[in-house]
């Protein structure tokens, strides 16, 4: 089993410059209406939010289930 790697969200925008921290905050503030949440891209530590690289392309791409 691999181990997931996990950004924060300007780490994210940093090392994917098409997704700026703007773009997205506000995916991860509708995670519940747009599916990120139920696909595990999102993951909550505290107050920190950490976004599952692999997930989130996944999901961008509709490869997610």
């Amino acid at each position: 089993m691999a181990i997931p790697t996990f950004l924060t969200v300007k780490q994210f925008s940093q090392k994917h410059p098409a997704f700026p921290i703007g773009g997205l905050r506000f995916r991860i503030f509708n995670g519940k209406q747009n599916g990120m949440e139920s696909c595990g891209v999102i993951v909550r530590n505290g107050r920190r939010i950490l976004i599952n690289e692999e997930r989130f392309f996944d999901w961008l791409t509709g490869g997610a289930k």
